[in-house]
């Protein structure tokens, strides 16, 4: 059973904190559409005849494409692959685009889980980050949602972000919790380089709050949602039993995947590929009858690292029985590795290791030491 990951890179407006492949712009948007649905058709030996089980839309913002849009690359995919009876069909939305009759509209052409970006109950920060909704859209479209039929909902929500007190953070978990969503995905606010709080922060116009009022909003979130009945299931996901979300995991765990569109990356278990991150470029290259991608071959190496990066972040652990089977690579023997264990920040149990609470804190640390080189 392998993924797939479409990428419609448009927004209405730029969030000051996304460093996603996206455009504002949209003139490009139907050509966009078209080359995708050649993509997929040209794409359709990449993952060797395995059959889909989830199919994801990501962005972007897939929630702005209009129905002729959405049908045109679902033709495609169901044309061009073999999709199992009931996948699972994630679509990213955002609250200003959550009308009852979009709502209805992408219930009716298949999909069955929404991925929705929230990110704040608080319109200051909403405006801070230049998000296109406000808190009373926000909280409106999970009801709305739920009349349009909707049983699997996920709601993304950014903590760490300045100005923000920790009594203002658990107002923010209350409100969430009081949606029932099935799904929360939780992400520390991260200041990239390029984007518009990038370059605040090169001006001295913002600061990143410090690392110990990080971890405590992190461990109010952890606690709070632990306390209500969700699974911490990965670093920044949180589900109800039941509904973690089947594409992401799949992710965790190295399952195969194919992504389409402008930045899209895939993944067949021997090699990663990239599409390139332009509209104009992709475009123009699939219409010249070229896929525009760079591909990587994992060494070794590779492949160790990225199984400890992703399986360490979950609730299953790492397997240090696969590690050792599969890749010839012990990890105990690693110099780090029993530090880790006196200090109480992994536990091994039955040939798994897994985080503890305290390692949660320092997750990418922890898998960064336990990197081989080449």
């Amino acid at each position: 059973m392998a993924g797939l990951y479409i990428h419609i890179p448009f927004c209405k407006q730029a969030c000051h904190y996304c460093d996603f492949h996206f455009s504002t712009n949209q003139e490009l948007r139907q050509r966009v559409v078209e080359a995708i649905s050649k993509e997929l058709k040209w794409q359709r030996e990449y993952l060797n005849n395995e059959s889909i089980e989830t199919i994801y839309w990501g962005g972007g913002t897939p929630s702005i494409l209009l129905r002729n849009e959405l049908e045109i690359i679902l033709d495609s995919i169901f044309k061009n692959f073999s999709v199992v009876t009931h996948p699972e069909i994630t679509l990213e939305a955002n609250p200003d685009d959550l009308t009852f009759e979009k709502l209805a509209l992408l219930k009716k052409i298949g999909t069955n889980r929404l991925s929705i970006g929230i990110q704040s109950f608080d319109d200051s920060i909403l405006q801070f980050f230049n998000r296109a909704h406000n808190s009373v859209e926000a909280e409106q479209c999970i009801s709305i949602a739920r009349e349009a039929g909707f049983n699997n909902i996920s709601i993304d929500l950014i903590h760490s972000t300045p100005g923000q007190s920790l009594s203002a953070w658990k107002s923010n978990i209350e409100k969430a919790l009081a949606l029932r969503p099935e799904h929360i995905s939780a992400y520390s606010l991260t200041i990239e380089e390029k984007t518009t709080f990038g370059q605040w922060q090169k001006k001295g116009k913002l600061q990143a709050i410090d690392e110990k009022e990080s971890a405590e909003q992190f461990e109010l979130l952890i606690e709070s949602l632990t306390q209500a009945g969700y699974e911490h299931y990965e670093i920044s996901n949180f589900s109800k039993p039941g509904f973690e979300s089947k594409h992401n995991s799949s992710y965790w765990k190295q399952k195969k995947y194919l992504g389409i569109g402008p930045s899209a990356h895939s993944y067949d278990g021997i090699s990663r590929q990239y599409n390139i991150s332009n509209n104009h470029l992709y475009v123009n290259s699939i219409e010249s009858g070229k896929i525009p991608f760079e591909r990587e071959v994992l060494t070794r190496a590779n492949k160790i690292n990225e199984y400890i990066f992703t399986t360490l972040r979950t609730m299953w652990g790492t397997d240090l029985g696969y590690l050792e089977k599969e890749l010839d690579y012990r990890l105990a023997e690693n110099q780090f590795f029993q530090t880790f264990l006196e200090k109480g920040l992994v536990v091994a149990n039955q040939h798994i290791i897994r985080l503890t609470s305290k390692g949660k804190l320092l997750a990418d640390q922890i898998a960064s030491d336990l990197f081989i080189s080449e």
